[in-house]
């Protein structure tokens, strides 16, 4: 069984930087499109970024020329790399993976929250 494990959440200040991980254990020999949502209270859950076995990216405009999507294969992992943050960056952020039929894996989260 395929399970996406997060790590690297926290509390820092606004300006500062976060990198987060997101790694796929359990019997995998490809993995397709990944990437990362957030959920900040009373919100919707947004796609904060993407990236294909490709690696090619794409991100929301909110986070744009600020985040840092990328992926390592071999490791099974992807990465968002998190700068300039900002108060409104305050959310819980899910690692997905694409599955058969477009359908979504989802990690267990990982909080983030920016101090202003």
């Amino acid at each position: 069984q395929v399970q996406l494990v997060e790590s690297g959440g926290g509390l820092v200040q606004a300006g500062g930087s976060l990198r987060l991980s997101c790694l796929a254990t359990g019997s995998i020999f490809f993995l397709n499109t990944m990437g990362w949502y957030r959920q900040a209270p009373g919100k919707q859950r947004e796609l904060v970024a993407g990236i294909t076995k490709a690696s090619n990216a794409n991100y929301a405009d909110s986070v744009k020329g600020r985040f840092t999507i990328s992926r390592d294969n071999a490791k099974k992992t992807v990465y968002l790399q998190m700068s300039s943050l900002k108060p409104e960056d305050t959310a819980v952020y899910y690692c997905y993976r694409e599955i058969v039929g477009n359908e979504k894996q989802w990690g267990q989260g990982t909080q983030v929250t920016v101090s202003s």
